[in-house]
């Protein structure tokens, strides 16, 4: 069911991404953290201050169970209610299609911003199998902040954003699925020398300060 429902997704945009990467190999930073951690905030600064499209993978998601007609929809809605990461096919696909999209419409738009990805080894197998040698992970940005931190941030953001997610009872989920499933991918990053970690449990301005340091030295 789930590979039928992810080539209806798939089948959407025309595939361009063979004839884009004659032009210009995508550079990607995956942008990892805890709920919370600030990982939305930081990418819209850095998007503001350098030439990088942002790519959230919980926005993609969150836009396709919006979709009138998605196939998908019920199921990233229960995946995502549960605390629980939905299956690569579709996250992949919908990443893949963003990507193809932006570059079609300007070239020079080749350097993208993933936040939210990859949160599992799965997603990391999945994003390997699909984008290898189609773009260039460049390094991975790590929000680190204490679990009670981000708590508290998604919790005063769930008074507004609207999101069904940002409850205590899913939080905890989140965080859990976080510890387990992310961190250990954070830490194979870290074992190529591909991480860079910011402290994010300061003040928005303290952490891009830290950010600009990272872009300005890797461009």
């Amino acid at each position: 069911m789930i590979s039928r429902l992810v080539n209806n997704v798939a089948q959407r945009v025309p595939s361009l991404l063979s004839r884009v990467c004659a032009m210009k190999t995508p550079q990607v930073v995956f942008v990892l953290g805890g709920p919370g951690a600030g990982k939305g905030t930081q990418c819209a600064k850095i998007i503001e201050n350098y030439n990088y499209t942002h790519l959230s993978a919980g926005d993609l998601l969150r836009a396709e169970r919006a979709r009138e007609g998605s196939e998908c929809g019920v199921l990233i809605a229960n995946f995502i209610k549960e605390g629980k990461i939905v299956p690569v096919e579709i996250t992949i696909n919908l990443l893949k299609m963003a990507m193809e999209e932006t570059m079609r419409k300007d070239a020079q738009k080749f350097r993208f911003l993933i936040d939210g990805f990859p949160r599992n080894e799965d997603n990391l197998q999945g994003w390997n199998k699909v984008m290898d040698g189609r773009a260039d992970v460049k390094f991975v940005l790590f929000f680190d902040c204490s679990n009670a931190v981000c708590i508290n941030r998604c919790l005063e953001r769930g008074k507004s954003s609207g999101r069904t997610d940002d409850n205590r009872e899913s939080l905890e989920k989140r965080i859990q699925t976080y510890l387990q499933s992310t961190r250990p991918i954070i830490q194979l990053y870290e074992k190529q020398g591909k991480v860079r970690c910011v402290d994010a449990a300061r003040s928005v301005d303290e952490v891009f300060a830290a950010v600009k340091l990272i872009f300005d030295k890797e461009g």
